[in-house]
């Protein structure tokens, strides 16, 4: 029994869902922990070495500023998390950035909001797997030379479970997403009892192993350097925005559940990157070279050796690696939603699929992600420089939209409340230190994006800087591409005078005389009493057979026109082509010429392959030109035909299938 497509798609993906168990796949709190805060609790295993990475041109030395930059980045990282609870109390819907900044800013902001996240998103996916094949290879070597397609099946599995459904994806995530906290928390809990030395343990390893610098620099270059590091530890802020754009994914009440998951979001990710960031500078270790041990690898075989303990790091370390490219599954297609109902993108972005998802983004980010990681090898490092760029941009953007919204709020009196565009706002007596905090926040998050694409910049992050503008000139080339269908489709100055003429002739293109030609001419001689049937003889053989054929069903065949083009070259399409317009032009012009195009249709799917793909390219060739209706007549043929009994009853001539099918 032969699969076709709609049966593989159920074994994949399961059975479709009714909308009206949207609810019932809406995710609690611990799920959704895991499927939007993976990013940013994932980044600690690279966030701290991202630092040290720039850091140890000057030695190994020079690492000793690694916590006090990591501070700042966690500082800062507070901010920002302050400011999207704000925007998840304020947006319930979701939307993040690009809402805030639509309501607040204007369309050319939000269109940058919304062309930064997406580019950041697609980034998430790239970087997450990337560094997740990185933690892989750290633990089996062996297999370092097998990342790409390793991180391309990543991809792909993570794009089967999330078309299975944002529930089933939460549950799956939630283990490994766990598991990698409380393994870090483990190490970090050990790591820090040995460091004051408590119960006795051994104190904690210290390696002092002298890394002399590349470069000397001083004055301005040691500030650039500086500015570099701090840069690149802001891969620690990436994915906290996810939260805010999907406020709908969670369980009512959304907005508060969705403020509590921020918050726990926040503690974790940060209590992770700190600890990190203090004991490796304590034990002193010092980065590796590309493709070596990681920070968080070293880290952890230090301070508990190489049992259980480490191997669970590891182990989980990659899978939420992996899984953290989850993040930019779950909020590249909203995101994309949004920009689909406002019609910045392509409509088909804001459909879901049978599972509840917006199965159209997934696949889109799926395709764009992998072809990344194969450009750049799958290394996450050589991604770093454009990863962070575009969420600073959002971060800034979405800051400066809220300070804006609370201007509004500080505007309204008790009791009182308004409605934006997006949102409805009521009097707030703590409105001024909000709209302070999110000021300040706005401006560091802004001079964060300026340092990231300055000391960036030439490393690649020029790429994002030049993609940023040309999605968003993408996105107005949509918009105004929408806005010509609308007024073209408009019925507001139409009259039914306007209407074209439909012309009374039906003309159908037929490659031989069978079952499919004469059930498309039987139907043609219902809707036209002028009905031809054109057909192209390359032999006078041809000829002579379809006259003979023709023949055969004159009851059927009555009152119709058998037209027969002889010509003496292969391509049938050119003399059918120009048939129809001549007689567009010729015979009705101004008027609404018909083409009822037959086409059998063989039950298996891959059997179509076998046949000449004539009727589809004569299809979208006619449907290019403006006064010409064109009318498909599918026949089928069963699945269950014997060949030979058919053969024996009603021979037929080996040249019945000609080229024009």
């Amino acid at each position: 029994m032969a699969i076709d497509l709609p049966d593989i798609k159920r074994i994949l993906i399961g059975k479709p869902f009714p909308t009206s168990q949207e609810s019932h796949e809406r995710l609690d709190k611990i799920r959704a922990l895991a499927v939007f805060a993976s990013d940013p609790i994932s980044s600690n295993a690279y966030a701290t070495e991202a630092i040290m990475s720039v850091l140890i041109v000057l030695g190994s030395g020079a690492l000793r500023m690694t916590l006090p930059l990591a501070m700042g980045v966690a500082t800062l990282v507070l901010m920002v998390i302050f400011s999207y609870i704000q925007t998840i109390l304020h947006y319930p819907d979701g939307g993040g950035a690009y809402t805030v900044a639509k309501d607040n800013l204007g369309q050319m902001p939000s269109l940058l909001a919304g062309g930064a996240l997406l580019t950041d998103y697609i980034l998430t996916v790239s970087v997450s797997v990337a560094a997740g094949v990185r933690a892989l290879t750290s633990a089996v070597p062996e297999i370092h030379e097998y990342r790409i397609f390793i991180a391309l099946l990543a991809i792909g599995l993570i794009t089967w479970i999330n078309l299975r459904g944002v529930r089933e994806s939460g549950t799956i995530f939630a283990i490994p997403t766990y598991a990698f906290v409380g393994g870090v928390l483990v190490t970090i809990a050990f790591g820090m009892a040995r460091y004051v030395g408590l119960f006795g343990l051994e104190p904690l390893p210290s390696f002092h192993e002298s890394v002399p610098a590349t470069m000397s620099l001083a004055g301005f270059a040691y500030v650039w350097l500086l500015l570099r590091a701090f840069a690149g530890g802001c891969t620690a802020l990436t994915g906290i925005e996810a939260i805010s754009n999907g406020v709908k994914a969670f369980k009512a009440p959304e907005s508060q559940n969705a403020a509590k998951t921020m918050v726990a979001m926040g503690a974790i990710a940060m209590s992770l990157f700190v600890g990190i960031t203090f004991l490796s500078t304590k034990m002193h270790l010092v980065p590796l070279e590309e493709g070596g041990e990681s920070i968080l690898s070293q880290m952890t075989r230090q301070i508990a050796g190489t049992g259980i303990i480490y191997y669970w790091v590891q182990i989980f370390t990659a899978l939420i690696l992996f899984l953290a490219a989850n993040t930019g599954y779950q909020d590249f297609p909203r995101l994309s939603s949004f920009l689909a109902k406002d019609g910045f993108l392509p409509r088909w972005m804001q459909n879901r699929g049978d599972r509840l998802v917006y199965s159209s983004g997934i696949l889109v980010l799926a395709a764009i992600s992998s072809i990344i990681v194969v450009v750049f090898q799958a290394d996450e490092i050589a991604m770093l420089p454009l990863y962070a760029l575009g969420v600073m941009m959002s971060f800034t953007l979405s800051q400066a939209g809220m300070s804006r919204l609370m201007g509004k709020v500080g505007k309204l009196k008790p009791g009182e409340t308004a409605h934006t565009d997006n949102t409805q706002i009521h009097y707030e007596r703590n409105w001024r230190w909000k709209q302070v905090l999110n000021v300040v926040g706005s401006i560091t998050t802004g001079i964060v994006f300026i340092i990231l694409l300055a000391t960036k910049f030439v490393d690649g992050a020029w790429i994002v800087a030049l993609a940023i503008p040309l999605l968003v000139a993408l996105f107005n080339l949509i918009k105004n591409h929408y806005k010509k269908v609308s007024v073209a489709l408009s019925t507001k100055t139409f009259t039914e005078d306007d209407l074209m003429d439909v012309a009374n002739v039906a003309i159908v293109p037929i490659a031989d005389v069978h079952r499919g030609t004469l059930r498309a001419l039987q139907y043609a001689k219902l809707i036209a009493t002028d009905v031809r049937a054109v057909c192209v003889a390359m032999s006078p053989e041809v000829h002579e057979r379809l006259e003979r054929r023709w023949a055969r069903f004159p009851k059927l065949t009555q009152g119709i026109q058998l037209v027969i083009i002889d010509y003496d070259y292969r391509d049938v399409l050119a003399p059918l082509v120009d048939y129809v317009d001549r007689a567009n032009r010729l015979e009705f012009d101004g008027k609404l010429l018909t083409i009822v195009i037959p086409e059998f249709i063989p039950e298996e799917t891959m059997a179509a392959l076998l046949h000449n793909q004539t009727a589809n390219i004569l299809r979208r060739e006619l449907r290019n030109r403006e006064d010409i209706i064109v009318i498909d007549v599918p026949y089928h043929i069963p699945a269950d035909i014997d060949p030979s009994r058919r053969l024996v009853e009603t021979p037929v001539p080996a040249e019945v299938e000609q080229p024009t099918h």
